[in-house]
């Protein structure tokens, strides 16, 4: 009778650890979804870690499935030490994550489609991340092709069809000036005559260069770091979602453990 009761909770912690292994799965989608952005392309921030938590995760759970399945003691031992540490850390980088991005730097433009973005807007931490690479981000932001996919389709917007065309942060925020600035629209990236040319930093330092535009304007780092604030708390929502399965797997396996060696 005995070890027919260690058999079946053997099997019902083999479950859970199976289904432990289901939950790392949103963890390493999130993290690929991240490195696909265009953004992380050029930051290089979030695009790796998110992908291997989810890879160790999933490790750890198929040891706890192959140590339950085939009552492999050594491997429950790793994987009961080694998935509570993970959980920690992944509930230590949704907590970061959440905390870095509170602070939003994007507002609204009347009779625009679009959103515009300031620098001081963001989290001292973010900020300090971008200013301290930007040279390699702008480098890599002018080397794409971010601001030509701008009305490629549709070569000759007028003024009016493009303050009502849906911009990316970061096409609002590097591909133009700032609508304060009062530049007049000619093309997506040719804008001439500035009214308001104090109104911003920014408003002096636009040039209708396909290398400069507004590369080195505040509110393309400020776009970027919109951006970036955006997607990480989309991946932090898959991540929140997997962490709270992981505790309640883990809580449920650990009992089963514990019943089968009393």
């Amino acid at each position: 009778m005995a070890t027919a009761r260690n058999a079946s909770h053997g099997s019902t912690t083999a479950l859970l650890n199976f289904i432990a292994l289901l939950c790392s799965i949103p963890v390493i989608g999130a993290g690929i979804w991240l490195s696909s952005k265009q953004d992380n392309e050029c930051v290089h921030l979030a695009r790796w870690p998110v992908v291997i938590l989810g890879v160790l995760l999933l490790l750890a759970a198929l040891a706890g499935f192959v140590g339950a399945y085939w009552n492999r003691p050594a491997l429950l031992a790793a994987y009961f030490s080694c998935m509570a540490a993970l959980i920690v850390v992944l509930f230590s980088l949704v907590a970061f994550a959440y905390a870095v991005t509170a602070p939003d730097g994007s507002y609204a433009v009347p009779g625009r489609a679009y959103r515009e973005y300031r620098l001081a807007g963001y989290s001292d931490w973010l900020r300090h991340y971008a200013l301290a690479r930007w040279p390699e981000i702008r480098l890599c932001l002018t080397a794409s092709e971010l601001c030509r996919e701008i009305g490629r389709d549709r070569p000759y917007l007028t003024a009016d069809q493009f303050f009502h065309t849906e911009l990316s942060p970061l096409q609002s925020g590097c591909c133009k000036p700032p609508a304060a600035c009062g530049y007049e629209y000619v093309n997506p990236t040719l804008w001439v005559g500035p009214s308001e040319p104090a109104a911003s930093a920014d408003c002096l330092l636009w040039r209708s260069e396909d290398g400069r535009l507004c590369y080195d304007c505040a509110a393309c780092k400020g776009a970027l770091l919109g951006s970036l604030r955006s997607e990480w708390r989309r991946a932090a929502v898959a991540l929140v979602v997997a962490a709270v399965l992981l505790v309640w797997v883990y809580a449920f396996a650990c009992c089963a453990f514990n019943t089968a060696n009393k």
